[in-house]
C-alpha cells in the first residue's frame, strides 16, 4: 500500500552543519533520509539537541542545506525560482513551539492573521479579508471578537491557536508543527493536538510532527522517526515502532513512557553516560558511547539504514545479518 501512496516531501541524505568558533563544526543534521506521504503524519521524537527542529526547518528552507536534498512534490526545495519558491512559501507552513515568542505583540489578532492573506493576494476587498480571518479564528475554536485584540490578552492555548489559524490562512498543504504543545499546561495539550487531528481530517493536511511527548505522538502520528545527535536511527509506522522497537535507543526512549498505573512494574532502560558533543561525535556508530549492545565494529563502522520489515528501517549493526 506504501508504494501507492504520493510522496509529498522527500528528504534524501540531508546535512546541516552550523560553524562554531574557529574550527569547530556543529553537524546538527547529519545525513538523514526518508520520506513523508501526502495526508499522513510523520512524528519526529528523541532528545533535546538532537537535530528535530533544525531538520524540520532546513526542510522548508528556513535553513540553507550543507548537503542532500529536499524534495517537495518533485521540487528541490533550496533550489526554486523565485515565482516557485512564493507558492512552496504558500504551500508549506510552520507552526512554532513558542507562542510567546512566535506572535508579533505590535499587532493585533488580524493583522497577524491578514498579513498572509496579503502576501499571497488571497483576498479582492477588505470585507473578503476580513470574512478570511473570521473563518480561521472560529475553525481554531476562537471568536470574531478576538480579532482586535492583541496578543498579550491570551492565554497560552488561546496564542497557539491563533499561530495554527495564521499558518492555514494561506491554505497550506504542509505545515511543520515544530514542538506546538510542550510549552503549554497539560489541561490544554490535549485539546491542540485534537484541534490538529480535526484540522487534518477537514483539510486534507500533512504534518511533520516534532515532539517531545511520546504518548502524544503515538496518539497523532501515522509514522515515526527517531533522531539521535544527527541521525535518524528507526523510522516506520507508528504501531510497528511503538510495538516492536528495534534500535536501543528507541527501546530506551519508550522504556521511559510513563504507564497510569502505580501498580505496574516498568522496565526502564537507563542510558549511560550523557550525549557527546554534535560538534565531536564518535566515530562510528554515534550511540557506541551510551549502548549497551556495542560491539567492536560499533565504535569504527557508521550502520547503514535497513529495512527490517516492510517499511520499519533501523540503522544499527546489530541487524547487518538480518
Amino acid at each position: 500500500m506504501k508504494e501507492q501512496k504520493e510522496v509529498l516531501l522527500s528528504v534524501q541524505h540531508l546535512k546541516k552543519y552550523f560553524h562554531v568558533g574557529k574550527n569547530a563544526i556543529l553537524k546538527a543534521v547529519d545525513d538523514v533520509s526518508f520520506d513523508i506521504y501526502k495526508g499522513e503524519t510523520l512524528g519526529m521524537v528523541g532528545e533535546s539537541g538532537c537535530g528535530k527542529t533544525t531538520c524540520g526547518r532546513t526542510c522548508i528552507g528556513l535553513y540553507d542545506r550543507t548537503d542532500g536534498k529536499v524534495l517537495y512534490k518533485g521540487q528541490d526545495v533550496h533550489a526554486l525560482e523565485p515565482k516557485e519558491k512564493r507558492s512552496f512559501k504558500k504551500e508549506v507552513q510552520m507552526v512554532f513551539q513558542d507562542p510567546y515568542n512566535s506572535l508579533d505583540p505590535r499587532m493585533t489578532v488580524a493583522e497577524i492573521i491578514g498579513e498572509g492573506i496579503d502576501i499571497h493576494h488571497l483576498a479582492k476587498t477588505k470585507q473578503e479579508r476580513q470574512d478570511i480571518i473570521y473563518k480561521y479564528l472560529e475553525l481554531v475554536g476562537l471568536n470574531r471578537e478576538h480579532a482586535n485584540r492583541f496578543v498579550h490578552e491570551f492565554s497560552g492555548g488561546q496564542r497557539q491557536r491563533i499561530g495554527i489559524a495564521r499558518a492555514l490562512a494561506v491554505q497550506p498543504e504542509f505545515i511543520v508543527l515544530d514542538e506546538p504543545i510542550s510549552a503549554l499546561d497539560v489541561s490544554i495539550q490535549a485539546q491542540i493536538v485534537n484541534l490538529l487531528v480535526d484540522l487534518q481530517k477537514k483539510m486534507g493536511l500533512t504534518y511533520l510532527f516534532v515532539a517531545h511527548d511520546l504518548s502524544m505522538v503515538k496518539h497523532i502520528s501515522d509514522r515515526v522517526g527517531v533522531m539521535y545527535l544527527g541521525n535518524l536511527v528507526e523510522y516506520g509506522d507508528t504501531k510497528d515502532i511503538f510495538k516492536n522497537p528495534l534500535h536501543p535507543y528507541t527501546k530506551a526512549l519508550f522504556s521511559a513512557i510513563p504507564v497510569p498505573d502505580p501498580d505496574a512494574k516498568m522496565n526502564r532502560i537507563v542510558l549511560e553516560g550523557s550525549i557527546p558533543s554534535p560538534a565531536n561525535p564518535p566515530s562510528g556508530c554515534k550511540f557506541h558511547t551510551r549502548c549497551a549492545n556495542c560491539m567492536a565494529k560499533c565504535k569504527e563502522v557508521a550502520p547503514q539504514q535497513k529495512e527490517i520489515e516492510p517499511g520499519h528501517y533501523v540503522v544499527c549493526h546489530l541487524y547487518d545479518d538480518v
